[in-house]
């Protein structure tokens, strides 16, 4: 079954081809230095509201009876 029109030049065909797998390798090789230099820089330090706002006694035991409710008791169910 051939391709109807000017689709049906070999020339048009390999143009088509080659630019299919030129995007491909650009696209892999782009991916791949990406990777590599989030492999190399370290992680990025998130800030988390604790470590400046000191918590009262009663707020830290807030937060303690929250963290044991979401914390799974028997499996598969929140407590």
């Amino acid at each position: 079954m051939s391709l109807p029109g000017q689709f049906s030049d070999p020339r048009v065909i390999t143009l088509f081809g080659l630019l299919a797998v030129s995007t491909v390798v650009w696209l892999s090789l782009g991916l791949r230095a990406r990777a590599r230099g989030r492999a190399r820089r370290p992680l990025e330090r998130i800030w988390h509201p604790q470590e400046s706002i000191v918590l009262t006694p009663a707020e830290e035991h807030a937060f303690g009876q929250v963290v044991s409710r979401l914390s799974p008791g028997s499996p598969g169910r929140l407590r």
